[in-house]
């Protein structure tokens, strides 16, 4: 007698509770991590349903956070999951990730501390591996014109250029500019350097009525401010 196999995919779930089905009725918001995860993968692996192996993923990882900044290595257990897969998922977190700061520059919000950088930038910024260098262009309301990476680094230094900094600003007609780099090494004090190029940017700055409001350090979840401390 021939034993019958057991159907895992979700094209044998009621319609309902197939995850691209329930998006598609009730909303994005309806659905759980894991459906979330399921539509992106699209297809399981051998005897594994999407929903089931993107169970298994965020069990590793535990949030999407964390899966943001991985590579194939972190992957490796998951059998049968390829490039593609892991490739969507990578541009659906980086998607989010930018979101907030799109939302933000179209916005026009008006930034009143160095806080409201923070709560711009940190989710770009806090888990990365290497530095990146941005910069926020302000008008004459302090409003947003635009945010910009001006350098990507190594694990422990970006080398952004003062005098691109300032071209770019009177290209923008911007009044302002914060400025905010990470630390990958979550110590977010100053290194001499970052001081002397605070000074360097302010001075130049200044020649040209473009005020430097703030230099900001994202290290994790932590931020220094030189405006705050009284560095400027």
């Amino acid at each position: 007698m021939v034993k019958e196999k057991k159907v895992t995919g979700i094209k044998s779930w009621p319609e309902d509770d197939r995850p691209r089905e329930k998006l598609l009725k009730k909303g994005a918001g309806a659905l759980s991590n894991s459906e979330l995860l399921a539509i992106l993968l699209r297809t399981g692996t051998a005897g594994t349903s999407a929903i089931d192996l993107a169970r298994k993923i965020l069990k590793k990882f535990g949030t999407f956070r964390n899966m943001a900044h991985t590579d194939a290595r972190d992957w490796k257990e998951f059998k049968g999951l390829g490039g593609a897969k892991i490739a969507h998922i990578q541009a659906a977190l980086e998607i989010g990730r930018r979101y907030r700061q799109d939302d933000v520059s179209t916005g026009k919000q008006k930034i009143a501390s160095a806080k409201d950088v923070v709560d711009i930038v940190m989710p770009q910024l806090r888990d990365l591996k290497t530095e990146v260098f941005k910069v926020v262009y302000l008008d004459s309301n302090n409003r947003i014109i635009d945010i910009i990476d001006t350098a990507v680094g190594t694990v422990d230094q970006a080398f952004p250029i003062v005098r691109e900094i300032i071209h770019a600003a009177l290209q923008k007609f911007a009044k302002s500019i914060v400025c905010v780099h990470n630390h990958p090494s979550s110590e977010c004090s100053p290194s001499a350097q970052d001081r002397k190029f605070t000074q360097d940017l302010s001075n130049a700055g200044k020649l040209l009525d473009i005020k430097l409001l703030d230099h900001i350090i994202i290290a994790g979840d932590k931020h220094f401010s030189f405006a705050d401390q009284g560095g400027l």
